[in-house]
């Protein structure tokens, strides 16, 4: 049987590969883009060299974000699903409002409703209110909810939104766990160092300079 530290570098590597199929196709589409706001770009004092680059990375920048949440997510429930073979994904109904109609809950196990997230920077105060009615709705189910996060943000709005997210799952009597905690939380529930395995494919995929 295939190890979770296997199946976890597989998936670093299916992700990879459309990273970079991704972003290429996208540079190649960008090669007949419509360059004319360049002229802005100019009046506030920008070469048309330095416009090209900054467009063409924050084009990556969008990828890269993507694909870099989606693998740690994935690689997460990896962990607990070798821990725990019958955890997974579950959605489960509002039972607060009519929109969305359900919620997804990101790794069931046992009564606990886990949250993955790889980090969230989001400034918009509805977020709050929106993850008010998911946990509310995980309450109702007779779950207990639970946000493991990562990465946490630098910006001083986005804090404040997550010590409010916070308070909300302690307010519930959920737990929340981010940073070093988060990564603890994972090895300690599921027996697999994923901090460890990814250290290990970093050093082992590093470009060489």
């Amino acid at each position: 049987m295939m190890s979770v530290e296997k199946k976890i570098r597989e998936l670093a590597r299916d992700y990879s590969e459309r990273l970079k199929h991704g972003i290429d196709a996208r540079l190649r589409e960008m090669e007949a883009d419509d360059r004319s706001h360049f002229l802005i770009y100019q009046v506030l004092g920008i070469s048309d060299q330095e416009g090209r680059l900054v467009d063409e990375y924050q084009n990556k920048g969008r990828f890269l974000y993507k694909y870099a949440g989606s693998f740690l997510e994935e690689a997460a429930k990896l962990c607990f699903l070798e821990r725990f073979p019958r955890s997974g994904s579950v959605r489960i109904p509002n039972t607060q409002g009519r929109r969305p109609k359900a919620f997804e809950i990101d790794c069931l196990v046992g009564k606990d409703a886990l949250e993955v997230k790889w980090r969230d920077a989001t400034t918009d105060g509805d977020h709050i209110t929106k993850e008010h009615t998911r946990i509310q709705a995980i309450v109702d189910a007779r779950y207990t909810p639970i946000r493991v996060m990562f990465y946490y943000p630098n910006r001083a709005q986005a804090v404040r939104i997550q010590q409010a997210l916070e308070t909300l799952y302690k307010g519930v009597g959920g737990r929340y766990f981010f940073r070093d905690a988060a990564w603890k939380y994972v090895k300690e529930r599921t027996g697999v160092d994923l901090l460890g395995i990814l250290k290990k494919l970093a050093r082992e995929n590093a470009p060489s300079v």
